[in-house]
C-alpha cells in the first residue's frame, strides 16, 4: 500500500432509545353468525394467536357481535388510537372452561391464550406492556395474567371482584404483585348492539386511558384523576368526597383498590396503588412501570456493547450512555433523578478476565401527588386595616 489507509472505529456513549409503553395486550372472545361474518371473523382474529391491530374502528367491524372483544375495542377506541395486540380465545361451556381457554397453555410449542402475548414480539414486532382480559379476569385468569406480565415487563389492569366493598376488601387480599392494579366497580356505557345502556367494563377503558397517558403526558403519569371518555354512569353506588377520609373511594384505596369516581364533570380513576405490600418503594402504578421502562431501555440498548474488547474505555462509554438516559428522562420529567457509576470492588480482575462487567445505577421515579395537605386558619390580621373610603 502507498498511501494512506484509514480504519474508522467507533466509539463514546450512544444515545437509548426509550421503549414503547403505550402498547395494549388484549386476551378476549369473539364469536359471529355464521356465514361471512364468521370467515371475515376467523380471518382477522384466528383463535390462540396474537394479532396487531392498529385500526381500531376497522377492526371493531370485524370483532363479531356476542363475547367481549367488540365491545372492549369500542371502550379502547373512545380513549386512544393505540396499537392493540389481541389474543382471541373461545368461549367454554362454562366459566372454568373459558378461564382455562383463556390462561392457555402450550401445544406442540404453539402458545395458546394469553400465553401467546409473550410471542407477540417475535411475531410482531412489538411488546404489549399494558395487559387486561376485561369481562374474563376471574381471580385465576388475574393471577396468570400477573405472570405473564412479570415476563413482558408489562402492568396488568383488572377487576376487582365483590358485590360489596367488604367483599372487594377480601378479594384484594388474594394478591400482592406489583405488577397489578385492581378496579372497582364497572362503568355503564350506551350500545349501539343493544341500543340501551349496558355494563362497560371498567378494565377495558382502563387499557385505553393508559395508553392515550403514556401518548401525551408520560408513562411517569398515573391513570388516576383523568377524564374517562365515552361513559354515562357506574354500576355501583361509589360515595366520593376529596375531603372524605371514609368515603367509599377512599376506603377502597385505603386497601390499593381503584375506584371509579364522578368528580369534576366527569367519571374517572380514583387510586394510585399496585397490590404489592404499600411499604414497598413500588407501592405507586407509575414507580412500577418506571422501573420496567428503565430495564428495557438500558437492557435493549446494550446490546451494541455486548462482545466488544473489554477496555476501561468501553466502561467508561457504558457509564455515560447510561448517565446521558437517565439525564434526558429527568429533563423530560420522567425521573426525579439517577445515576450510573463503575464500582471496583464489583470488578475484579478475576472477573474481567473471564469478560464480567458490572455497573450500577440507581433513579428516583416521580411520585404522584396522593395526599395534599392544606392547613386553614381563622385570623382577624385583616381587619386592621379596615377602613370605609
Amino acid at each position: 500500500m502507498h498511501g494512506i489507509t484509514i480504519t474508522e472505529q467507533t466509539e463514546g456513549a450512544r444515545s437509548l432509545v426509550l421503549t414503547a409503553t403505550a402498547v395494549i395486550g388484549l386476551v378476549a372472545t369473539a364469536t359471529a353468525p355464521a356465514g361471512a361474518a364468521t370467515e371475515a371473523l376467523d380471518a382477522a382474529f384466528p383463535l390462540n394467536r396474537p394479532v396487531l391491530v392498529v385500526d381500531l374502528e376497522a377492526a371493531i367491524g370485524v370483532a363479531g357481535t356476542t363475547g367481549t372483544l367488540a365491545s372492549t375495542l369500542r371502550a379502547i377506541a373512545d380513549q386512544a388510537k393505540a396499537p392493540v395486540v389481541v389474543v382471541r380465545v373461545s368461549a367454554g361451556a362454562d366459566a372454568a372452561t373459558t378461564s382455562a381457554n383463556v390462561i392457555g397453555t402450550t401445544v406442540n410449542g404453539v402458545k395458546t391464550g394469553m400465553q401467546a402475548l409473550l410471542s407477540a414480539e417475535s411475531q410482531l414486532g412489538m411488546k404489549p406492556r399494558i395487559l387486561g382480559a376485561p369481562g374474563l379476569d376471574t381471580q385465576a385468569v388475574t393471577t396468570a395474567l400477573v405472570v405473564i406480565a412479570q415476563k413482558l415487563r408489562g402492568f396488568v389492569y383488572a377487576a376487582a371482584i365483590g358485590a360489596d366493598i367488604t367483599a372487594v376488601v377480601a378479594y384484594r387480599a388474594n394478591f400482592g404483585a406489583r405488577e397489578l392494579m385492581l378496579i372497582h366497580p364497572d362503568f355503564i356505557a350506551f350500545d349501539t348492539r343493544v341500543a340501551a345502556n349496558a355494563t362497560s367494563y371498567a378494565v377495558a377503558r382502563a387499557l385505553g386511558l393508559r395508553a392515550r397517558i403514556d401518548q401525551e403526558q408520560g408513562f411517569h403519569k398515573s391513570l388516576s384523576n383523568v377524564t374517562v371518555e365515552g361513559v354515562v354512569g357506574l354500576t355501583k353506588d361509589i360515595q366520593f368526597d376529596v375531603q372524605d377520609a371514609n368515603s367509599d373511594a377512599a376506603r377502597l384505596n385505603d386497601k390499593q383498590v381503584t375506584a371509579l369516581v364522578r368528580a369534576g364533570g366527569g367519571f374517572r380513576f380514583w387510586g394510585n396503588r399496585s397490590c404489592i405490600d404499600p411499604t414497598s418503594p413500588f407501592s405507586f402504578e407509575t414507580a412500577t412501570r418506571t422501573a420496567q421502562v428503565l430495564l428495557d431501555t438500558i437492557g435493549a440498548g446494550m446490546m451494541w456493547a455486548i462482545d466488544k474488547p473489554l477496555r476501561p474505555s468501553l466502561a467508561k462509554d457504558i457509564v455515560e450512555t447510561i448517565n446521558i438516559s437517565i439525564a434526558g428522562m429527568v429533563t423530560a420529567g420522567q425521573l426525579i433523578g439517577g445515576k450510573a457509576w463503575f464500582v471496583a470492588d464489583k470488578n475484579p480482575a478475576s472477573s474481567l478476565a473471564q469478560g464480567r462487567l458490572s455497573i450500577d445505577y440507581n433513579f428516583t421515579p416521580v411520585p404522584p401527588l396522593e395526599n395534599l395537605l392544606l392547613t386553614q386558619r381563622i385570623t382577624d390580621t385583616y381587619l386592621a386595616d379596615f377602613t370605609v373610603a
